[in-house]
């Protein structure tokens, strides 16, 4: 089994150290290797080798089979060996942890950005601080590689990044004689206009699987639901921002202006295709989801930023994206980060991607946006330029969030929550706060030094 740093030394590094926001995440630390060579003559991983070296990488991204295909065609002295995975906590993620335990984790595998503090904690994740050059910082979003970056430590490199965005029907909106609302507050008038003309219609569905929607949600009000200062992880799920955003929904739910359900359900999808709900509040990936699960509502959506608070300082939090790490077995990671700066950074990548199908992910290198602009249909938007909006609403991400160390058990208490607060059983802050009590035992059995806030 290779030599790995113990759980102890890799929770010393993260719980004591401050997550960075943009401005660490972008400046280089010292020493950093120049690793942006995306040739297939790299020095750095093949020095002097006569054959080529092989990564394994496991995704369960759509589309990683055409990227492995092009890559291994345009690379002699690397070349890849993928294995499609499972989705989810108890899929790839968990055959990611098993394989880690027996010594024989993937090179490279993908990681979602909730999950990157964990892997990291957990040992899996090994830190690339001194790998990533100046070049390949240089092609990414400030605010994406901050979500990967503790104290200038990067544990992974984001493929994208997706700002929260309103989705909406513009022929029910013109309709209803509703206008795009810019805030909030404008948000709950059209919600009232739809429940006044159309009983049984709905503006939108506060989700009750949705946990990451609701992070969104309360990182863009200024929440800081965990943080890394005075060498401990400290906890603030019910922070006043959060409690803001949560008594803001109770409002909407008890007043009947919005449908609560899951939406990752029979009964969202059909509230969706038959015009029960005009507008959807998700990830920018979420146009091509919609593209692909309603090819017959062509011409009726469009995309708009998400309301504010206030529109004089406007901000956003992400929902979705997926991040790739280097895992600790790696025993070539110099190879595994150009493979893994050649899938986030170069055209031709994104391109063998989107072959896959249609696809409306925001790159996280910038350079990239052209290629996705070009291959993306718009004649579902009505011509629109989504990737014009989603463009200014990466720039608005709210830098210094911090997921927690472990964001699939936290999300599952606080959408346990949601579902009873939908049947009558507590509130939406009854669920936050059930959430942080939940989260408490499991950073303490991690060893990790924590405190708990409430405002």
């Amino acid at each position: 089994m290779p030599d790995r740093q113990s759980r102890r030394s890799v929770l010393a590094t993260i719980a004591a150290l401050p997550l960075t926001g943009a401005l660490s995440a972008c400046s280089s630390s010292d020493g950093a290797s120049q690793s942006g060579s995306t040739s297939n003559t790299s020095t750095i991983s093949n020095k002097g080798a006569q054959r080529a070296t092989h990564i394994t990488f496991w995704s369960a991204l759509r589309g990683s089979q055409e990227v492995v295909d092009a890559f291994n065609r345009t690379h002699d002295l690397i070349q890849v060996d993928f294995q499609q995975i499972p989705t989810g906590g108890q899929g790839g993620y968990a055959k990611l942890s098993n394989a880690f335990r027996a010594g024989n984790a993937p090179d490279v595998a993908t990681i979602e950005y909730p999950q990157v503090p964990g892997f990291a904690i957990d040992g899996v994740a090994r830190e690339l601080t001194d790998l990533i050059g100046d070049g390949l910082r240089a092609k990414l979003l400030p605010q994406a590689l901050g979500l990967t970056t503790f104290e200038k430590r990067v544990f992974s490199v984001p493929l994208d990044v997706e700002p929260m965005m309103l989705h909406y029907r513009t022929d029910l909106f013109q309709q209803y004689g509703l206008e795009v609302p810019r805030t909030w507050d404008e948000f709950e008038e059209a919600a009232r206009t739809v429940r006044r003309k159309a009983p049984d219609r709905r503006l939108a569905t506060f989700a009750t699987d949705g946990a990451m929607q609701f992070a969104a949600l309360a990182w863009q009000a200024g929440a800081q639901w965990f943080d890394t200062s005075g060498g401990a992880w400290n906890v603030s799920l019910t922070d006043e921002p959060t409690r803001r955003v949560a008594s803001y929904w109770q409002r909407l739910i008890d007043q009947d202006l919005v449908f609560m359900n899951a939406v990752d359900s029979r009964q969202s999808d059909a509230q969706i295709s038959n015009g029960q709900v005009l507008a959807r509040l998700s990830g920018a990936w979420d146009a091509g989801a919609q593209m692909n699960a309603r090819p017959a509502q062509k011409g009726k959506w469009a995309v708009a930023p998400l309301p504010q608070w206030d529109p004089a300082k406007p901000a956003v939090g992400t929902h979705g994206g997926s991040t790739f790490a280097v895992t600790k077995d790696s025993r070539h990671p110099e190879a595994a980060l150009e493979f893994i700066e050649w899938q986030v950074s170069h055209p031709d990548a994104l391109r063998a991607r989107l072959s896959s199908g249609s696809s409306s992910q925001y790159p996280a290198a910038p350079g990239l946006v052209a290629v996705g602009r070009k291959a993306f249909d718009r004649s579902y938007y009505a011509g629109q330029d989504i990737y014009t909006v989603f463009e200014e609403e990466a720039h608005k991400i709210r830098d210094g969030w911090i997921w927690g160390p472990r964001m699939t058990a936290t999300t599952k208490v606080m959408q346990d929550g949601f579902a009873r607060a939908s049947g009558g059983q507590g509130s939406l802050v009854d669920a936050v706060r059930a959430a942080q009590q939940g989260t408490m035992p499991d950073l303490k059995a991690l060893g990790l030094a924590t405190t708990e806030r409430s405002s």
